[in-house]
């Protein structure tokens, strides 16, 4: 059984960690709310695109525009959504146990976030690209992840590109999630018979306007799915840095029980030897 020395010095340490996980879970929180607001509020603007393309589908030939080419797939690029940091739970080893399930020999990978290209290098699969994004993405940071997706599909290097990213649900639940980026297909863009507002009119026509209207749409909705997997990172490390708190709580209890358990049992023995000792001179 551990001396009461031993047993105070853990209990000193469980509390300082628990005070650094606390912290980071305040750090967390803090962004938390910051990344689900901005992921929300990009949401909108994201349906009111799909709606425009939506109100295209049907009156553009699809044949028109290289985006829109269904072909057989030989080849794919997987763009990779991942943290820089660790500490958020499960959030990565999900995510990545999705990517397990892709034919590395007929793919290539492209990553937003260390903890992708540290993956990837682990399990040697082919990485042709690693984007950068801050903390707080800006569009114009997204916009080459975009342009380098379309040259890749446009070049014929590649006959579809998707995108695995954790979505954001709520703050318990972040799925890790396939979206086919390219080609994109009219079936997946979403369509209204009759859009808010009233009739669509292009100018100058439905072909220049989608021609125009695609490269904006890819570079979005990989933005948004970079907000997204910024707010599930947040989320995720904060319930991480929660549990951790908690658990760190409950064991200093279990532990100071253990400390109380042993030193009653050190005056308990004291107590017996003076008896004795006392017995015994008598």
């Amino acid at each position: 059984m551990a001396n009461t020395l031993d047993i105070r010095r853990r209990i000193r340490s469980v509390k300082n960690t628990a005070q650094i996980t606390k912290a980071m879970q305040m750090v967390a929180a803090s962004k938390m709310r910051k990344a689900q607001a901005a992921a929300l509020a990009g949401r909108p603007y994201q349906e009111a695109l799909d709606r425009v393309l939506g109100a295209l589908q049907g009156k553009v030939d699809p044949r028109e525009n290289p985006l829109l080419e269904e072909r057989p797939v030989h080849r794919e690029l997987i763009v990779v959504i991942s943290t820089d940091k660790g500490l958020c739970g499960p959030l990565n080893t999900n995510l990545f146990r999705e990517l397990t399930t892709v034919d590395s020999a007929n793919a290539g990978f492209a990553t937003v976030g260390k903890k992708g290209v540290q993956f990837l290098a682990r399990t040697r699969r082919e990485l042709l690209a690693d984007f950068p994004a801050s903390e707080i993405p800006r569009f114009r940071e997204i916009r080459p992840v975009a342009t380098f997706c379309a040259e890749k599909f446009l070049s014929r290097e590649v006959d579809q590109v998707r995108v695995l990213y954790p979505k954001f649900v709520n703050t318990l639940n972040q799925q890790p999630t396939f979206h086919r980026l390219l080609p994109i297909a009219p079936g997946e863009i979403a369509s209204e018979e009759k859009p808010r507002g009233g009739e669509f009119v292009f100018e100058p026509n439905e072909t220049a306007v989608l021609a125009a209207i695609l490269p904006h749409y890819l570079g979005y909705e990989i933005y948004q799915m970079v907000l997204d997997a910024r707010a599930s990172e947040h989320s995720a490390r904060m319930v991480a840095m929660k549990n951790a708190t908690d658990n760190a709580k409950q064991l200093v209890k279990d532990l100071t029980l253990e400390y109380n358990k042993v030193r009653q049992a050190s005056i308990t023995t004291e107590l017996l030897e003076i008896t004795t000792a006392q017995l015994a001179v008598q």
